[in-house]
């Protein structure tokens, strides 16, 4: 089981999610960004018996800043040699399109909407190497319809035939049923909680949701946590 630390790290004012926001990018040398690499390296481990090819990153019941630290994980990845896609599976509040200040107008629910985007995804190069985006789409009337379909099925492998490693960015596992269908169907899962805002019950909840749907949680990566907690196993 993973447990993390990422440390604590300092943002800009420039911007919802503005692109320097991610420590991996601007300052790969920190404390942070060395954390992100120690949570890549835990997930490799986690992979070693039973492979990781498609990994569904959530928080428990708020945002918890989990699109952040999945956008710094991903970056983490592709930097380690993976060819790695971000699909931002948020249909309710996404933010990854924000974040790299991408336009959102063709994404996932254009794949699961028209059978001609599961040969051509409409992927986005983000200037990371290894690294590309599947934002999430015109925002659906009820997002757990579509991941309920059978035609995610079709959009998780046409991923998987792209990348050796695909990234989901899912809302808030306690908020909404989508994330509970999406799980079902990726080969592991890992909690983002927030340090100082994550509430204790909230976490032991959604780990046993989760578990309770017989899926494989590896773990836990605890964000906004002090420069002085470190990494941890």
């Amino acid at each position: 089981m993973i447990v993390c630390t990422v440390q604590w790290q300092k943002t800009t004012r420039r911007g919802l999610f503005p692109l320097s926001d991610l420590i991996t990018l601007r300052d790969p040398r920190s404390p942070a960004a060395e954390a992100y690499r120690a949570l890549r390296t835990s997930i490799q481990f986690a992979g070693v018996d039973a492979p990781i090819h498609t990994l569904l990153v959530t928080a428990c019941a708020g945002e918890d800043g989990k699109s952040l630290a999945i956008a710094n994980l991903a970056v983490t990845l592709a930097q380690g040699g993976q060819s790695t896609i971000l699909a931002d599976a948020d249909l309710r509040r996404p933010a990854q399109h924000t974040l790299w200040k991408q336009g959102n107008e063709k994404g996932m629910t254009t794949m699961i909407l028209d059978g001609e985007a599961l040969r051509e995804p409409p992927l986005k190069p983000v200037g990371v190497e290894n690294l590309a985006l599947l934002t999430s789409g015109i925002i659906p009337p009820n997002p757990a319809d579509l991941f309920g379909s059978k035609r995610i099925d079709e959009v998780i492998a046409a991923l998987k035939g792209r990348a050796n490693l695909v990234v989901f960015d899912a809302p808030p596992v306690l908020a909404v049923t989508d994330t509970a269908l999406l799980a079902t169907k990726v080969d592991a899962v890992l909690l983002v909680i927030r340090a100082g805002v994550t509430r204790r019950d909230h976490a032991r909840r959604a780990r046993e949701m989760l578990e309770g749907l017989k899926v494989r949680v590896i773990g836990a990566a605890l964000t906004n946590a002090p420069r002085e907690a470190g990494v941890t196993y």
